[in-house]
């Protein structure tokens, strides 16, 4: 069962929940994978609430976000279980199914292809209106330095993609 909520009284719960984390619940292929995310915004871009997703290219999570344009957020009421937010932000859906893993509760979306998760309850439906990657000449050294050690062999950092998707449907599962 699911409870209706209005986005704008969850927002600020919703980022503030982002530090330790909250989930990205994704789904191509058949297969579903969620992801811990510590960066997103909530805002209105284009006259539409805006879920603003920040994914790097080697995620497996952008592999899917790249098939099929459409994610959950999954955000604790309270405090999230710390082994789901860990094994979700270190463990790559490539190598093992995460739900499975942690015994997670998928609930079906309303207008979404991808499901939400009950273990964090607060769900808004979103789907992907506009992507850009990340500039690297236009970031500063010292952001560079911090967050984009050298990853690749080239010596380039595992830069992000930022996802623009507009939230469709707003809820708590109960």
């Amino acid at each position: 069962m699911k409870q209706k909520i209005n986005l704008w009284d969850y927002a600020g719960r919703i980022t503030g929940a982002l530090n330790p984390g909250i989930l990205v619940t994704t789904k191509a292929d058949g297969k579903v994978n969620t992801m811990t995310i510590g960066w997103g915004t909530i805002g209105i871009e284009w006259g539409k609430p805006i879920f603003t997703l920040y994914v790097r290219k080697s995620r497996h999570t952008w592999d899917m976000l790249n098939k099929n344009g459409e994610f959950t957020i999954n955000a604790p009421l309270d405090k999230a279980d710390k082994k789901i937010l860990s094994l979700c932000g270190t463990k790559s859906g490539r190598d093992m199914d995460k739900i499975k893993e942690l015994n997670l509760t998928l609930e079906e979306p309303n207008v979404i292809s991808v499901p939400g998760i009950k273990e964090l309850p607060v769900t808004l439906e979103c789907k992907v209106i506009y992507r850009q990657d990340q500039d690297p000449d236009a970031i500063g050294a010292d952001i560079i330095k911090r967050y984009y050690p050298p990853f690749n062999p080239d010596g380039s950092g595992d830069f992000h993609t930022t996802y623009y998707a507009e939230i469709v449907d707003a809820y708590i599962i109960e």
